[in-house]
């Protein structure tokens, strides 16, 4: 029988004030499992926090940290773990850089986007493994983009920083297996948040069309011929979170409605 059971396990979720982040929280958290939620806006995680399923004791704390400030992260995250037993589940998800034409782009865009995705994920994967090596259960799940398969128009930013975060997964998914602990990148393809609105937004004013018609040409795109809401984002992270995933390991995933043309 499938084992997606969650009770007594551990999440930190990133990015969990809204969206793709949002959405995998609570269905962790309907799995059974306490929640961590970290993003910049305290106000609105205390908001999330208050919606989180709450059965059998289940606990639930809300951590504001910025991930444009990756040494204040480092110390945040590493101060709140020394009350917190042991985390199972990691869940790095952050908003993504910009769009635009890599060779339009300032190098500091680079390296922002390389602070706050790479960088900021190397510090939440330390704080954590740990406590994972020590009970031999981990799940690191890394939310990326299709781009890491292929690349998207008018992403130049965020194609090239997605791309060195899947590689750096790849890696750490051959270190940490021996200790129990996969690592996976879920894939998203267009999905129903404000990252999406920016960037059709963005589209329809370069191209001088309306909001509708780029949102028809986006959706033309997907074999589905819709975009994804963020629940159908997080079932997936649910899945590579439980104990049913614990063979999978070192993956891209794409969830996108078939868009991505390559295997």
């Amino acid at each position: 029988m499938i084992n997606l059971n969650l009770s007594g396990k551990t999440a930190i979720v990133c990015g969990s004030s809204q969206g793709i982040g949002k959405a995998a929280a609570m269905e962790l958290a309907s799995l059974g499992a306490n929640i961590i939620l970290v993003a910049r806006n305290l106000s609105a995680l205390e908001l999330v926090k208050e919606q989180l399923p709450t059965d059998e004791g289940q606990v639930h704390y809300a951590l504001s940290a910025d991930f444009d400030h990756p040494e204040d992260l480092k110390q945040k995250i590493n101060h709140f773990l020394e009350k917190i037993h042991v985390v199972h589940i990691l869940v790095n998800n952050t908003g993504g850089p910009n769009p635009g034409p890599a060779n339009e782009a300032h190098e500091d865009e680079f390296r922002i986007a390389f602070n706050r995705h790479l960088i900021c994920n190397q510090i939440m994967v330390q704080a954590v493994l740990p406590k994972m090596k020590a009970v031999g259960y981990g799940r690191i799940i890394n939310v990326i983009s299709t781009s890491v398969k292929q690349p998207i128009p008018n992403l130049g930013v965020s194609n090239t920083v997605r791309g060195a975060v899947a590689n750096w997964s790849k890696t750490l998914s051959l270190e940490l297996a021996k200790f129990g602990i996969t690592v996976n990148n879920v894939l998203p393809g267009s999905t129903s948040t404000a990252r999406l609105e920016g960037i059709i937004n963005n589209n329809a004013d370069k191209k001088h069309l309306s909001i509708e018609e780029v949102e028809a040409n986006m959706k033309k795109e997907v074999p589905a011929g819709r975009f994804a809401e963020p629940e159908e984002i997080a079932y997936a992270i649910a899945f590579l979170a439980s104990p049913a995933a614990s063979y999978i390991n070192g993956i891209n995933l794409p969830v996108d409605g078939g868009r991505t043309a390559s295997l």
